[in-house]
């Protein structure tokens, strides 16, 4: 392949492919069948360029996943039966094995092949970029998200996961053991110690973990509080708000660090000398932190993908925090609700294994919770798609008692359940935490549970 970049290569497609590779992979498979498994995960039939050579592999691949002898005679057959033998006669069979400087080499064939079909790919999504841009009638944010579209495809064609033996993962393993008997497990810890002994130490990398509560429960209180913890261990976190400003999320970080009220940080003629010294050694202090945020409201799945590579690549990515995904949409926006939620849920668990991080998405409950007479939510609970319930490796919902029943005692005040409804690799259960409503903040719960109980209805909570 040239690598010159001038524009009489831009516009000539026909550059960027490798006759000699296509033509001794197909060689090699006429000759010995059983290399097809090195292949067959790799090309398939329309990344070949020549019009013959795409016909002569459809072919191939028919009668080697039928598990069918494929040879010059058979395959030849195969294309007169189904009437692609026009242009392709036994004499071009028989070229292609004519020239094979070696099979053993079948699976650099095939990558080559491949890497010039996304190359071709690019050079198309290219030019329909081109033809977005230059759309005057459609919005700047419409179009770079139809840019968008064009590209992710790309980002995960033809990859695939080779497979582990058991002589590597008992290595691993034996290597992980070791790791966390020496306390250098790579997990995340939430703050929460509660929290963290039910989750076996913590959230880890990969893990999509629902945070969900009907509002004012304290959910986004709740992902703020384990994100203003983990980045004070100096660990990128990433807060994609669609629900809140920035302006509005940057106070009540700074009201979680300060321990000073958020209705003062409101009115700051309300906050005394004190307040204000505090203010501003927790400001110093934040400004140091790797927290990020954004509020750009309505993303699709591509918006935040974007997004997400953009910050991992700039200043690292260790959490990051969607709020929420009910604020979200679908690619395809005459698609129905769950639709749309089933594709974003998806395409959020992909992410969180991409970039290697934990993902704290958050979600509404509907309200069935309500008519329950302890109020207490439930996996059945989740809003509008059942996708996200499958998707998670973690759900938490968040329940505050005196929230829903004003009538229990100040003991309840601050009295707040973490009920672990899914765990992929864990224990279910309730976990005691604290909520402080003046600084919207999550904590250990000192002490025994509240016992004063309120009846309603006969029904103790």
């Amino acid at each position: 392949m040239n690598d010159r970049t001038d524009e009489s290569l831009l516009l000539q497609p026909h550059v960027l492919w490798s006759p000699e590779s296509e033509t001794s992979l197909l060689g090699a498979l006429l000759l010995d069948n059983s290399l097809w498994d090195r292949v067959a995960d790799m090309v398939v039939e329309a990344d070949f360029f020549k019009n013959e050579h795409r016909l002569i592999f459809a072919a191939l691949s028919g009668m080697l996943n039928a598990c069918k002898p494929a040879d010059v005679l058979t395959v030849h057959d195969q294309l007169m039966r189904s009437r692609k033998a026009d242009a392709i006669g036994l004499t071009d069979l028989h070229a292609l094995t004519q020239y094979l400087p070696s099979a053993a080499s079948v699976r650099q064939y095939a990558l080559i092949v491949r890497d010039f079909a996304l190359r071709r790919k690019l050079m198309s999504a290219s030019s329909q970029i081109l033809e977005l841009a230059c759309q005057r009638g459609i919005g700047f944010d419409e179009t770079l998200d139809q840019a968008s579209a064009l590209l992710t495809p790309l980002f995960d064609s033809g990859k695939s996961d080779a497979w582990l033996d058991m002589d590597v993962g008992m290595v691993q393993f034996l290597d992980g053991i070791q790791r966390r008997s020496e306390g250098e497990e790579d997990f995340l810890s939430t703050g929460i110690k509660a929290l963290d002994d039910r989750l076996d130490g913590g959230m880890r990398r990969g893990e999509v973990i629902v945070v969900a509560g009907r509002p004012g429960m304290g959910k986004t209180a709740l992902a703020m509080s384990i994100a203003d913890h983990i980045c004070g261990m100096s660990e990128p976190v990433g807060v994609l708000s669609m629900e809140m400003p920035k302006q509005q999320l940057t106070t009540r970080v700074v009201s979680m660090r300060s321990n000073i009220p958020l209705h003062k940080l409101k009115r700051p003629e309300r906050m005394n000398d004190y307040d204000w010294g505090e203010m501003c050694r927790s400001v110093e202090l934040l400004r140091q932190l790797p927290l990020f945020i954004d509020d750009q409201t309505a993303l699709n799945i591509n918006q935040l993908r974007s997004k997400a590579r953009a910050l991992k690549r700039r200043r690292g990515l260790r959490l990051l925090v969607v709020d929420y995904i009910g604020l979200m949409e679908g690619t395809d926006r005459k698609a129905n609700r769950a639709t749309q939620l089933g594709e974003v849920s998806r395409g959020i668990k992909a992410l969180a294994k991409e970039l290697d991080c934990t993902v704290l998405l958050l979600a509404q409950l509907n309200r069935e919770v309500e008519k329950r007479l302890n109020m207490r939510p439930i996996m059945a609970d989740l809003r509008e798609c059942g996708d996200i319930e499958q998707d998670a490796d973690i759900i938490l919902f968040v329940h505050r008692p005196a929230h829903v029943k004003p009538d229990l005692g100040p003991e309840w005040k601050n009295y707040a359940e973490i009920i672990i409804g899914k765990q992929r690799d864990g224990q279910t259960g309730i976990v005691d935490a604290q909520y402080t409503g003046d600084t919207v903040k999550f904590c250990d719960w000192m002490g025994d549970r509240p016992t004063s109980m309120v009846r309603t209805k006969g029904a103790e909570l």
